[in-house]
């Protein structure tokens, strides 16, 4: 686990209840039966889902006369590195910051299949290839004010939408309400930083970091800094240095009350400062929690 600061209510463990919707006819968007009690998906969930999303893309773009390969798709390891401050003890012994998982991910992206195909084919196919995997312009787009300012757009075709469509129920809504969410942490961490509950936490935190040897003021100081720490050294000295202190990050983060404190304190600044983006907030989980009904009937999950 890690201080996320997240965009959506805090990711929970458990499991979707309810039965999985029809591989043959998905639920009705807005009120599918098999979704529950509201919540986010876990990561596990999410890298369901993100490969339904891939298979619906594959399906479509085979229709259209194209090869389509599912993946690369962060694992849920991936997932668990990114955040203001670590606080799984055995994540951060397995995996440091997630050095090697980054570079595996950045192999995996230039080793991406889809992207070597498309570079082979021949100027008119790679205009036809384009324009059925994300849509043409004059098929219209789809417009998103997002509450921290500026405008995020995207064409309403193509096989992407599409997928989004037969996942998620309405890709226009589904496009909202997560670049909606997505952008949400800004409307509130700053305030999760000034907290004097926080940075008490904060300096409890550096107290217990100094006496285990490493004198930092906060984790960010740790990420700035260990690129020099680790600059010149062989790679296994690089990620011993690396796990090092990411274990004590970890283990002080958790040992103090930073991590209990973080997470209370932006409880209740979600509660005040999303109060106008809680039915976002909601259409955003229900038509999460629909795709992965449909992801699972579509085979996705592992």
């Amino acid at each position: 686990m890690l201080v996320t600061f997240s965009a959506a209510v805090a990711v929970t463990t458990a499991a979707l209840s309810g039965c999985a919707a029809s591989a043959g006819r998905p639920a009705t968007y807005g009120r599918p039966a098999d979704v529950g009690k509201l919540r986010d998906l876990t990561y596990a969930e999410q890298v369901t889902v993100e490969r339904g999303e891939d298979l619906l893309v594959k399906r479509c773009m085979n229709k259209q006369g194209f090869r389509y390969w599912i993946g690369p798709i962060a694992s849920v390891a991936d997932r668990q590195g990114q955040g203001y401050v670590l606080t799984d003890v055995a994540w951060a012994r397995a995996h440091g910051y997630g050095r090697k998982l980054q570079e595996r991910a950045e192999r995996e992206r230039l080793g991406d299949r889809n992207i070597a195909y498309a570079r082979s084919l021949p100027k008119r196919d790679l205009v036809r290839y384009s324009n059925a995997l994300d849509g043409k312009l004059s098929g219209g787009v789809v417009k998103v004010r997002l509450p921290t300012g500026g405008t995020v757009w995207t064409a309403r075709g193509g096989c992407r939408a599409k997928a989004m469509t037969d996942l998620y129920g309405d890709f226009p809504t589904w496009f909202r309400v997560k670049k909606t969410a997505q952008s949400l942490t800004a409307l509130y961490a700053p305030d999760i930083l000034a907290d004097a509950r926080f940075k008490r936490a904060l300096k409890a935190w550096s107290a217990c970091m100094g006496k285990a040897g490493h004198p930092y003021a906060d984790p960010q100081e740790i990420r700035r800094k260990l690129p020099a720490l680790t600059k010149g050294a062989s790679p296994k000295a690089a990620q011993d240095t690396e796990t090092a202190l990411a274990v004590a990050e970890a283990t002080c983060a958790d040992s103090t009350p930073l991590a209990a404190t973080a997470r209370t304190v932006e409880r209740e600044l979600r509660r005040v400062k999303l109060r106008p983006y809680r039915d976002d907030i909601a259409t955003f989980q229900r038509m999460n929690l629909t795709a992965l009904a449909r992801a699972r009937a579509l085979g996705a999950a592992d």
